[in-house]
This record gives C-alpha cells, sequence and structure tokens, in this order.
C-alpha cells in the first residue's frame, strides 16, 4: 500500500519541479482519506496566477501517476463552488481534505478553510426539477429493467439504475452523492449518520442482479422513490432551450441596456420611436 508520508514528499517534490511559481498547492484524494489502494494516483491542485491555468493534465512521477488540477483564483473558485451546488464535492473535497504542499501567501490555508466550510455545510436541498428528473430518471430506469429484452439489456440498466437510485437517495436526504466508487463511500457514510442499511441493499441488488434476479434491486429503487414522493411519469414537464429565441433575447436586453431603456419603455414607446 502507498506510503503517506512517501506520497506527500513526492507530491511536494513533482510541485517543486512543475510549478516552482505556484502560490499554493494540495494533496487530496485516497491516499490522504486513507482509501488508498496499490492502484492509487496522486491528486494534486496547484493554485498560480495566471495562465498557463487553468487546466487538468495527467503525468508520471517517480512510478506514481498523478492527475493534476491547476487553477487560478477565479477558476478555483468556480470549480469550487460549482461542484459543492451539484451536491458531488469533487473540488471541494480535493482541497478542503488535503494536505497543504505549497502556502506562499496563505491561500493555500484560506482555501482549505473555504472548501471545509462547504463540505461542513452539505449540498443544497434537492428540489422543483432537480427532484422531479431524479424520480423520473429512477421510474424509467425500472421500467427498463422490468422489461428488458435479453439478460445483457437487463445488466446493463440495472447498473444504471442501481446509480440513479443512489443518487436520489443521497441527495434526497441531504448527503452528497458520487460516481464509481464514491457511490459505495457516500453510502457508507449515510448508513453510518442514519443508522441505515442502505449500503448493503444497494450491494445485494447488485450482485443479484449480476445472477439475473433484479427484485432486491428493484425494491431497493422503490423503496428509494417512496421517500420522495414516490414514481413520476405523466406530468414530468421540462422547459427547453431554443438557441435563436434566446440569442434574440439576449441581443435585444443587450440593446435595450445600450440604449438605456427598460423592457416596458421599449414595448411601450413602440417601432414608430425607432425613426424620430
Amino acid at each position: 500500500m502507498p506510503d503517506v508520508g512517501t506520497a506527500v514528499e513526492d507530491s511536494r517534490a513533482l510541485v517543486a519541479l512543475w510549478f516552482p511559481e505556484a502560490r499554493a498547492a494540495w494533496l487530496g484524494g485516497s491516499v490522504i482519506l486513507g482509501q488508498d489502494t496499490p492502484g492509487s494516483d496522486l491528486d494534486v491542485t496547484v493554485l498560480l496566477a495566471g495562465p498557463p491555468a487553468p487546466f487538468r493534465d495527467s503525468r508520471r512521477y517517480r512510478g506514481w501517476p498523478v492527475e493534476l488540477f491547476v487553477h487560478t483564483e477565479t477558476s478555483l473558485d468556480f470549480y469550487v463552488r460549482r461542484d459543492a451546488r451539484s451536491g458531488r464535492p469533487t473540488m471541494p473535497r480535493l482541497v478542503g481534505r488535503s494536505e497543504v504542499l505549497v502556502d506562499t501567501d496563505g491561500s493555500g490555508r484560506q482555501w482549505q478553510a473555504t472548501a471545509r466550510a462547504l463540505l461542513s455545510a452539505g449540498p443544497p436541498r434537492l428540489a422543483g426539477d432537480d427532484l422531479a428528473s431524479l424520480r423520473y430518471a429512477v421510474t424509467d430506469a425500472m421500467d427498463d429493467v422490468t422489461h428488458a429484452h435479453d439478460a445483457h439489456e437487463r445488466l446493463v440498466t440495472a447498473t444504471m439504475l442501481a446509480d440513479e437510485a443512489a443518487r436520489l437517495l443521497l441527495h434526497g436526504a441531504g448527503h452528497w452523492w458520487g460516481r464509481g466508487k464514491w457511490v459505495v463511500r457516500e453510502l457508507a457514510d449515510l448508513d453510518t449518520r442514519d443508522g441505515s442499511d442502505w449500503r448493503a441493499r444497494h450491494e445485494q441488488g447488485l450482485v443479484t442482479a449480476a445472477g439475473g434476479d433484479v427484485s432486491l434491486l428493484l425494491a431497493f429503487a422503490d423503496d428509494v422513490l417512496a421517500l420522495h414522493g414516490g414514481p413520476l411519469f405523466e406530468g414530468h414537464r421540462l422547459a427547453g432551450t431554443d438557441p435563436a429565441t434566446d440569442a434574440d433575447e439576449v441581443s435585444g436586453q443587450r440593446a435595450r441596456s445600450q440604449s438605456g431603456k427598460s423592457p416596458s419603455a421599449t414595448r411601450a414607446a413602440g417601432p414608430a420611436s425607432s425613426t424620430r
């Protein structure tokens, strides 16, 4: 298993080599969280004063696979807050639950504290169209699993159902959600918080679905839906986007702003006023 001390030392060395101008840098991810495996990489976030940031890069250093998340102040702020709003806290966790590698101006500790505060606050409440869309997605996936044409189709749709149902369960409970291995970790954390057994039920549903029996997975999804208003199909409606209409509206708003007229004043003046 990777050694944390070695991981921190190697991460500091690679930042000094590749980013000597860095304002701050952090090592996050599985190595720091104590969830590392022999295949774990170094998740290193770097703060620069400007270009070439922002970018993401994958490299190797001293035998480690390295994932680099290189940001400016404004791009780091954007991604940390965007991920927190989404309920899937990738960047807040990489910075908030980290080892500070470099901190030349205090921004390393400051951003770590900001990210930790966002993590402690939890995700925004799941409601409105976001809640309805997840209910619809789980309902639709249950139907696909129930009426799959063959074993392959059933297994693929069952995997999708397990993922969507877990997301609805987690976010609906005011908990962070994740993808891949983070589904398992977030479910385990939810169970610890609430004294529930969702992780075990999720695992059993997937294992039995792989063997051809989807009943446990369907029961898991049905129970998740019951917590959030039940299945949703009829009446689920979302507004769409028409690029042409939206572009015309933006253009009109810009023109009104430049002329100093409010939308209501422009409509009241009418076309004739533009010829004077």
